[in-house]
């Protein structure tokens, strides 16, 4: 006998075959908790962007954030309402949401930061017709115009970052919208 139990004689097929156990079951909450931890992350990125190395966001930046953080919303509810519905309704929005942000990043890269001004856009409007900028005016006021906010990270603009980790958010979406759960 080994310290580890008793060691059988030979292994074989049928009845001597080594057993392994099941493979781990689909789990949703997991891929929805790194979803919001993930995008979270990114306003944190932005934040500490803005007010440690102050780098202003323009209107597209903080649309961006607004949906990184409906994004994160959706994922908790996904992560909060167990079942194949949350699943679904929280992987679609999260999908739907990660979409609009690649449109939204592309937008601001190809369109908005060549312009000298981005004033009265549609992300402007999106974020002084819900209010934001004046509840939250550290997160989420435009402070600069696209054109100033037009800056990169090891030579890639912050944009495509952010264009990434939405397409990233959108392959994880799609990940949990076709897991099934093993019962």
């Amino acid at each position: 006998m080994s310290r580890r139990g008793p060691m059988p004689r030979e292994v074989g097929f049928g009845r001597d075959a080594p057993r392994f156990g099941r493979a781990p079951a689909f789990r949703a909450g997991r891929w929805f908790g790194a979803i919001a931890m993930v995008a979270l992350a990114a306003v944190g990125a932005a934040l500490v962007s803005q007010h440690r190395f102050g780098m202003e966001p323009c209107p597209w930046c903080v649309l961006q954030r607004l949906i990184f953080v409906a994004i994160a919303i959706a994922a908790l509810i996904g992560l909060a309402w167990r079942g194949a519905t949350g699943r679904v309704l929280a992987g679609t929005l999260v999908l739907l949401l990660a979409l609009a942000g690649i449109a939204s990043a592309a937008w601001q890269h190809f369109y908005a930061a060549p312009s000298a001004s981005c004033n009265l856009t549609l992300a402007d409007k999106i974020i002084n017709g819900i209010g934001l900028d004046a509840m939250l005016p550290d997160v989420f006021a435009p402070r600069a115009t696209c054109a100033d906010a037009a800056v990169s990270l090891f030579g890639v603009p912050y944009d495509f970052w952010s264009l990434g980790l939405f397409a990233l958010l959108a392959l994880t979406a799609l990940v949990t919208l076709a897991g099934r759960r093993r019962r």
